[in-house]
């Protein structure tokens, strides 16, 4: 089973792919989709989607696994996040690809044992969980972690 995890935002989204047999994960592929902050809301959000397409298309993953809007104290920012999250799921929904959501807190409990860990934690998890993995950032990281989380989680 190939499952893809993703780290929505409308800046930078990241995404992972994993295979999962049995109790064992392999890194398939990671990458990170940056839109262009000059082109418009609408530009950005149709940019996100398409080249998400692309990714599901490149490698037919079985399901996706999402990280949960977090409420910032910025009411903008939490709106073109949640619109970020909308492009990211109608793209995966519209190849009929299902999609489960984790908060980060259960995200980091899951890959290091603990819905406190920092990021540098999580980066070194991954390292241990999928040996020789070149992360392509920090956004790619966190969707990896996700995509990790959703195959323990669902067991």
């Amino acid at each position: 089973m190939r499952i893809l995890g993703l780290d929505p935002s409308l800046s930078c989204t990241g995404w992972g792919v994993i295979r999962v047999e049995g109790s064992r994960l392999a890194h398939v592929a990671n990458g990170q989709i940056t839109t262009d902050p000059k082109a418009s809301l609408a530009e950005r959000l149709a940019a996100l989607q398409a080249l998400l397409a692309d990714v599901i298309a490149a490698h037919h993953p079985d399901r996706a696994a999402a990280e949960e809007v977090f409420v910032n104290k910025n009411p903008q920012s939490t709106l073109k996040l949640a619109q970020a999250r909308g492009a990211v799921l109608a793209a995966c929904g519209a190849v009929g690809l299902p999609v489960t959501e984790h908060a980060a807190r259960l995200v980091k409990k899951a890959v290091v044992g603990t819905g406190a860990a920092e990021k540098t934690q999580v980066q070194a998890m991954l390292k241990v969980l999928l040996p020789g993995v070149k992360v392509a950032g920090a956004d790619a990281a966190d969707a990896l972690a996700v995509a990790i989380a959703d195959a323990h989680l669902s067991r």
